[in-house]
């Protein structure tokens, strides 16, 4: 009974502590479904996966994990990256 008591509070308290942690885990562990039809072949079903995976932006949250950005360059890279579209679309308004 006292073993279990124990194990309950260090559940709870690593629960709490790494709640963040786990929601992330989660989340990447979360698997794509994709239900073949009929006479489907595996190339439309591979194709299908594909564009699946790409919009839910997996790997782009892996690359942009792989080393620490802080806030500033990463606002620095986005007016570089909106001067850049003003530039180049910015005369289609006209």
């Amino acid at each position: 009974m006292t073993y279990f008591l124990i194990f309950c509070l260090i559940y709870l308290f690593f629960a709490v502590r790494f709640q963040k942690l786990i929601q992330r885990t989660l989340y990447f562990i979360s698997m794509l479904i994709i239900n073949i039809k009929d006479n489907e072949s595996i190339d439309r079903a591979l194709k299908r996966y594909k564009k699946k995976f790409e919009r839910t932006g997996t790997m782009r949250q892996l690359r942009a994990r792989t080393a620490f950005e802080k806030p500033s360059v990463r606002r620095r890279f986005e007016v570089l990256r909106a001067v850049y579209k003003e530039k180049t679309y910015g005369h289609l308004e006209d």
